[in-house]
């Protein structure tokens, strides 16, 4: 690893440590220079503003969620099918506070971040894979507003689990019940054979490894184009 990837990672260590502690409003860049342990001159080598700095922490967090579930993907094509994509992708989130604010839209946490593109749910070209899955016969198709009525159901998930509705229920039957509403609500009634999961998961891991390739050129590009 390059010296500059070293030290941008340093950076936005401290600075999602700190956003956890204290939240977006009260950080500030000279808190970030002193817990990496580097000046403030040095954090501005790499971004010019404190938005900057965090939307490149957002962008970061955004990569460790996407490879988690193109790793999902690679060892199990049926992966791809919308409830075991969904409630993967939970479980990811329930075991990250960081990224459980990010999809969640923690207004507390994030102040200001909560308009970053790399905030919310929409982190994978979601349009690109609700096409995939009725393409290869993964959703149905006889559903009006299919796209907003699956990310209703979904976002609930989210926002309940910090309810006492949620109470005494592990991270797992959460995501078990997840998966369970999505299978019986969205997904055709019969399988998928096996050559559609194989192709619909070869298409969604395409657009997983290309996001993750762009969200790394821009997060360590040295260049100051987006620095």
């Amino acid at each position: 690893m390059r010296d500059h990837e070293r030290r941008t990672d340093r950076i936005l260590d401290a600075a999602g440590e700190l956003l956890l502690r204290f939240g977006y409003r009260k950080v500030t860049i000279e808190d970030i220079a002193r817990r990496a342990g580097i000046g403030k001159g040095t954090v501005y080598l790499h971004w010019r503003t404190k938005q900057e700095l965090f939307d490149a922490l957002l962008r970061r967090q955004s990569i460790a969620l996407i490879v988690a579930l193109l790793e999902r993907l690679r060892a199990d094509p049926a992966e791809v099918m919308p409830h075991r994509m969904s409630s993967s992708g939970f479980l990811i989130c329930l075991d990250d506070p960081l990224v459980m604010a990010l999809v969640t839209g923690d207004a507390e946490l994030l102040g200001q971040l909560r308009d970053s593109p790399h905030a919310g749910q929409d982190l994978i070209a979601a349009d690109q894979i609700h096409d995939i899955w009725a393409r290869h016969g993964l959703i149905r198709t006889d559903m009006p507003n299919l796209r907003y009525a699956m990310t209703a159901v979904s976002t609930g998930f989210y926002l309940i689990d910090d309810t006492p509705e949620s109470a005494g229920i592990d991270a797992r039957a959460k995501a078990d019940s997840m998966a369970h509403a999505l299978r019986a609500t969205f997904e055709p009634a019969t399988r998928p054979n096996t050559d559609a999961l194989a192709a619909a998961a070869a298409e969604v891991a395409a657009i997983c490894e290309d996001v993750i390739d762009s969200y790394r050129k821009q997060l360590y590009s040295d260049d100051g184009e987006d620095e």
